[in-house]
C-alpha cells in the first residue's frame, strides 16, 4: 500500500515553544517539518512570518528533513545560501513570481549545489499545465488547494481534477516528483486527495492546533499526528486495495 506522508506546517505553531512542538510532531510520526518564511506582498495577514532563523532554531529538534516554504516574489543566491546554511533539505518558491525567467535556473542551480531539493508551489488559481517544463526540474510540485471563503474553510473541489492531471504528468514525465497539497485539509475531508493522487499533506492547524484554535500541548500534538495518519492510512487501503 501506498504511504501518503504528512507534513507539520509550522504557520499553526505556538512560536514561543516552536522547538518543544517540532519535536512533539517528530515523535508523533510526520515525515517532514514544513516551515515558512513570508515577504510583506504574498501573505499580507502572516507578514514577516518564518525564515531561516526559525530553521536554525528548530533543525536541532528534530532528525526529519525540513522544508522551507517560500511565499516571496523575490529571492536571490544569497538567500538560497542563508536557507542552506539555516540546516533547510529543501526550498518551495512560489512559481508566478518565478515563471518564464532565467533567475528561476539560478536558483534552482545554487539549491542544488548546497545540497536542497527545489520545489514550486502553484497557488490558488493557477493552472496544472504551468508544470508541463517545469517538472523536468523540480522534486516537489506543492499545490495550494484551500478555499477564498473563510467561513466554510476547506479545500476547494475544483482541486480534485488538477491534483489528478497533475499526478498523470508526474507518472508520465518524472514519477520521483513529489506531489503535495497544502490548505483546508483535514482528517474528515482527505479522502478524495488520496484517491487523487496525493503523495504528501501539510497540516499545521490540524496538527498544533486544539479544537478551539488553542494552542495544543506536546500530548495533544502527538494524538493529532495520530489521527491524521489513521485517515491517511484509512483512506489509501480504500484506494490502493
Amino acid at each position: 500500500m501506498k504511504r501518503v506522508k504528512i507534513a507539520a506546517g509550522l504557520c499553526f505553531a505556538d512560536y514561543g515553544h516552536v522547538g518543544d512542538q517540532v519535536a512533539a510532531a517528530t515523535k508523533g510520526g510526520v515525515d517532514y517539518i514544513h516551515a515558512e518564511a513570508a515577504d510583506m506582498y504574498v501573505l499580507p495577514n502572516v507578514p514577516l512570518m518564518g525564515g531561516p532563523q526559525v530553521v536554525e532554531g528548530i533543525r536541532p529538534r528534530t532528525h526529519l528533513p525540513i522544508e522551507m516554504h517560500c511565499y516571496i516574489r523575490e529571492c536571490s543566491e544569497q538567500f538560497i545560501d542563508i536557507t542552506a546554511d539555516a540546516g533547510a533539505n529543501r526550498i518551495i518558491l512560489p512559481f508566478e513570481y518565478f515563471l518564464g525567467g532565467a533567475p528561476l535556473a539560478y536558483l534552482i542551480k545554487r539549491a542544488r549545489n548546497r545540497g536542497m531539493e527545489f520545489g514550486l508551489m502553484l497557488d490558488c488559481v493557477t493552472p496544472a499545465s504551468f508544470m508541463e517544463e517545469a517538472i523536468y526540474w523540480v522534486d516537489r510540485i506543492h499545490v495550494v488547494t484551500h478555499d477564498i471563503d473563510e467561513k466554510n474553510w476547506g479545500w476547494r473541489r475544483t482541486q480534485v481534477p488538477m491534483i489528478k492531471e497533475l499526478r498523470k504528468m508526474i507518472d508520465e514525465l518524472k514519477p520521483e516528483v513529489e506531489l503535495a497539497c497544502d490548505g483546508g485539509i483535514s482528517a474528515e475531508n482527505l479522502e478524495p486527495l488520496v484517491e487523487a493522487g496525493t503523495d504528501v499533506f501539510e497540516f499545521s492547524r490540524p496538527i498544533f492546533r486544539n479544537p478551539d484554535n488553542s494552542p495544543a500541548n506536546r500530548e495533544q500534538i502527538i494524538k493529532n499526528v495520530k489521527k491524521l495518519r489513521k485517515a491517511i492510512d484509512d483512506a489509501a487501503k480504500k484506494v490502493f486495495k
